[in-house]
């Protein structure tokens, strides 16, 4: 598919079997080994080291990202856990305070063992960013190790925005690696691959899929030795994905761009009508943060570098118990953790032992679906009445 479609073609088109009479969608392979000769040399000897289902959707999501190459994991944490295991041991982990919650807490227990050492930096702060960057640096080209610079952005669940550029450009001029967590804002919104990221990680669990359906997760890099390296890594570690989950989240993804339009202007309609809430002092709403409120505090940051603002809100009530009143009330929302599907779900986070203090208790995390817009307001603001009367 030639790359100078847009993305919302390339969705559709790129993938697909272009020979003769060949079938619209590719074919789905389920076989765990492959017949050989010995005489000849082949491709693919057992389903581990990959089989051919997996090709459209690497080559597909590969392409969104404007990368080279992509490769497929049986989850968005097997993705990231084949990436952290380039640091050799000791090596320096940089990541935003607020991050995936799995990631964090797996990075925590790698540092807390020895394995490497951990820094937490705010990533909407540029400057403090930069400056950890440069330290740490400094400090591993003295031990002779290596840093890896790991950018989320919207992150999750705080929505802070990052000046990717920026913080690419000074990691590059370092020879610090950077890897960017592309979840929340999909390829449709920004693109660190063509910013000189050395890795773009997806959970193809959330958006991309779209369905709530599917457990999968996507590298995306144009450095041929990273992919080489990394699928050596996906073989001996057996983080493959199933050829049906490869199947349905190709299906999937081809309805992205029209899904996230829709998410997106409901989450904006939402984040709107819900801010207007706030001042309500009958109603246990405390703040709402979206990258799309002019009062979000990287709000033009955001409009500078995202072709759009996503489809996660979240709304901080008083307190805990404010917050589970709210998500026992919902009927439209779905309480539920995960997100990106095209149903709306809604999560107090805090419920998790490992989301860091700095997350409000009383924080719900909406991932906005494409249900009607104003059933979502409507039920949310029943929801958040029945709370205020507990």
């Amino acid at each position: 598919m030639a790359m100078t479609h847009h993305r919302r073609t390339r969705i559709v088109a790129a993938g697909r079997p272009h020979e003769p009479n060949s079938p619209v969608n590719p074919a789905v392979d389920f076989t765990s080994t492959f017949t050989y000769r010995p005489s000849v040399e082949y491709p693919q000897v057992y389903a581990r080291e990959g089989i051919p289902s997996f090709g459209p959707l690497e080559q597909l999501l590969a392409e969104l990202e404007g990368g080279a190459h992509g490769l497929l994991f049986s989850s968005g944490q097997s993705a990231i856990s084949a990436m952290i295991s380039q640091l050799p041991l000791g090596g320096h982990l940089i990541i935003p305070r607020h991050a995936y919650m799995g990631f964090s807490s797996m990075a925590q227990q790698m540092a807390e063992k020895g394995m490497l050492t951990l820094h937490r930096v705010d990533i909407a702060d540029t400057e403090q960013v930069l400056t950890t960057v440069r330290e740490v640096a400094a400090d591993a080209q003295a031990a002779g190790t290596t840093v890896i610079l790991w950018i989320e952005s919207p992150t999750n669940p705080m929505l802070e925005v990052a000046d990717v550029p920026v913080l690419l450009a000074e990691a590059k001029s370092l020879g610090v690696t950077t890897a960017v967590d592309n979840t929340f804002a999909t390829p449709l919104r920004q693109n660190p691959l063509q910013h000189g990221a050395d890795v773009v990680i997806h959970s193809v669990t959330k958006f991309l899929s779209g369905h709530s359906d599917v457990i999968m997760g996507a590298a995306l890099t144009n450095d041929a030795e990273l992919h080489a390296t990394l699928r050596a890594h996906r073989n001996l570690h057996g983080t493959i994905p199933g050829p049906m989950e490869v199947f349905l989240a190709l299906r999937g993804v081809r309805t992205l761009a029209v899904r996230l339009d829709a998410a997106e202007r409901n989450a904006g309609y939402l984040a709107s009508r819900l801010s207007d809430l706030t001042n309500d002092e009958t109603l246990p709403l405390v703040d709402v943060s979206y990258p799309g409120l002019p009062g979000h505090p990287q709000f033009d940051r955001a409009a500078r570098l995202l072709r759009g603002f996503g489809a996660i809100i979240t709304i901080e009530t008083t307190n805990r118990r404010a917050a589970d009143a709210v998500l026992e009330a919902v009927e439209v929302w779905t309480p539920a953790t995960s997100l990106g599907g095209v149903e709306s779900l809604a999560e107090r986070r805090r419920r998790h032992p490992g989301e860091p203090d700095t997350v409000p208790e009383g924080l719900i995390r909406l991932s906005v679906g494409i249900e009607d817009p104003e059933d979502l307001y409507t039920d949310l603001l029943r929801a958040l009445r029945s709370a205020a009367d507990n």
